[in-house]
Parts: C-alpha cells; sequence; structure tokens
C-alpha cells in the first residue's frame, strides 16, 4: 500500500428490501470490491489479504444485514476497530424506506422477508428495525429510498460517495432529540442540554402535547433564550463544518436532550433540522424516545 493512501470501506446495511442490492451494484460499478451477506467478524481479516491490501482499488463496501446468523457477532467491536484506523476512512451507509414501500417490494419480488415467522409483514418489519436500530444511530449517511426512482438514487449515491464530489453538499447531519431520564445516546459529537429553555410540560395545554406540535413549538421558539441559543450554534456549524470536510470527516452526530425527551428537545431538533436542510446540508432527523 502506498504511503499516506487510505483505504476506502463502506459498510453497508439497512432495511430488507430498502436498496442495499442496488447500493452494492452502485459501488461496484465504482470499482469497490464488493462482498454481500459479509459476517462483521470477517471483515478485519479481509482487508489484511496482501491480494487486497496491495491491489490498485483500496476500496471496499461490505454488505451486512440480518441475513447472516453472525450479524450481530463483533458488529460493534468491527465498527469500532475500523473507525480507529488511521489508514482506512470508514463510512456507515444505512438503507431506509417506509412500512408500506417494504411491503409492496416484498409482494413485487415474491420474495419472503428474512425473518418471515408466521407474523405479519408490519410486525416483522418492526422487529428488524428494532434489530437495527443501534446501527441506524451510528450511520455516516442514511438514504431513504421511499421515493427514489433508479437515476435519483444513482444521483444521490453519486453526490455522497463520487469522486471529486461536492464534499459540503455531501456532508451529513444526524439530528436527535432524547430525554436525559432515559440516558444519554450513543456515538453523538456533540450533545447539547436544553433544560435552559421554559418547559411547556408545565402549561396544562402543552403538558400532553410534543414538539411537533405546533402549539408546543411557538412556546419553545418564543423564549429569547431558544431564539439566541439557535443562532448561536448555527454560526458554529457553518463555522466547523468545512474544517471537518477538510479534515475527511463527513458527518457530525447532533443531539439534543431536555427531561423526557418530548417538548423542548423534539422541538430544538426539528428547528435545527429545519435549519442545517437551509444551509445545504444533508440532514437525518430522529426523535428517541417511542412514543414520538
Amino acid at each position: 500500500m502506498k504511503a499516506g493512501k487510505k483505504i476506502k470501506v463502506v459498510l453497508v446495511s439497512g432495511m430488507s428490501g430498502a436498496g442495499k442490492t442496488h447500493a452494492a451494484d452502485w459501488f461496484e460499478d465504482q470499482g469497490y470490491y464488493c462482498i454481500d451477506n459479509m459476517p462483521p467478524a470477517l471483515i478485519k481479516s479481509f482487508l489484511e489479504l496482501s491480494t487486497f491490501r496491495y491491489s490498485k482499488s483500496m476500496k471496499a463496501a461490505f454488505v451486512v444485514d440480518i441475513r447472516s446468523d453472525e450479524f450481530f457477532s463483533g458488529l460493534n467491536d468491527t465498527i469500532d476497530y475500523l473507525k480507529i484506523r488511521d489508514d482506512i476512512e470508514f463510512t456507515i451507509l444505512f438503507m431506509e424506506a417506509s412500512d408500506a414501500t417494504l411491503i409492496k417490494r416484498y409482494n413485487e419480488s415474491r420474495r419472503h422477508h428474512p425473518l418471515t415467522c408466521g407474523k405479519t409483514d408490519e410486525e416483522i418489519i418492526q422487529r428488524e428495525r428494532d434489530m437495527l436500530a443501534d446501527l441506524k444511530s451510528r450511520a455516516s449517511f442514511v438514504i431513504d429510498t421511499t421515493s427514489l426512482k433508479v437515476a435519483n438514487f444513482n444521483a444521490e449515491m453519486e453526490k455522497i460517495f463520487g469522486e471529486g464530489n461536492d464534499r459540503i453538499s455531501a456532508f451529513a447531519i444526524n439530528v436527535i432529540s432524547f430525554g436525559f431520564k432515559y440516558g444519554v445516546p450513543q456515538e453523538t459529537d456533540m450533545t447539547f442540554d436544553v433544560r435552559f429553555i421554559p418547559n411547556p410540560y408545565y402549561v396544562n395545554s402543552l403538558k400532553k402535547l410534543t414538539g411537533n406540535n405546533k402549539k408546543v413549538q411557538h412556546y419553545v421558539l418564543k423564549h429569547q433564550v431558544a431564539k439566541d441559543f439557535i443562532t448561536q450554534l448555527r454560526t458554529m456549524i457553518s463555522t466547523i463544518a468545512p474544517c471537518y470536510v477538510k479534515e475527511g470527516k463527513n458527518h457530525l452526530n447532533i443531539a439534543f436532550g431536555c427531561t423526557g425527551g418530548q417538548h423542548r428537545s423534539v422541538t430544538i431538533a426539528n428547528e435545527m433540522a429545519r435549519i442545517f436542510k437551509e444551509d445545504g446540508y444533508r440532514v437525518t432527523l430522529s426523535h428517541r424516545e417511542r412514543k414520538l
């Protein structure tokens, strides 16, 4: 391997029927070594093979999903190993789609879901979502293929992984809301405690609502302290994002927490996700507490 040249490694995972095969095909067309249904524990061994390390490609994409009985065996250890290697540029791509889209694709392909065990499609999909939730939270990029045609999908892949792409427009910001009473999320680059904002929970008409409701959003965002926080955070991210890109980082995980993860954190997460999209970043948004 040439000194200073990094190995590009992409771990492709996601929901069954969301488009992992199409992603693998795209990587193969770009000259990546592609291995489907790869047990995570074997990835390290593959990368150490001299036939790969001294090849012209130096790029590999591994599709890992729940089809493998060894899917969870060593998965987190493998991810941690790949992240700390200075000679590896590591990315996790998670493929997503709506429940209705996934069910439609199963029916059209006449293929059974790998978790089929006498349950309904909806139950099986929810089980898979639960199994993959942690991996999705660690993803560098999430592509939702619900409304994507092949041409749009290829354009999206080119935008993220293409040589000479616009790195700022490909830079992803993953926004998460959570409740401190349920613990702080793993794998966050920045965690902000927004409990300094007055709490809608103590307003009777807002108590049972969430930050997805416009009345709650109005209450939270009308306070000057919330406005100042949002303005300053926007300025900070616009300052540091180009620096992260220059250093080779392709995403940020930003979490906002309040007491229960229902009102303030959800409102701020929604608003910052909107702003980040407006500023040209790729954005994913998730509210961790399940009732949302």
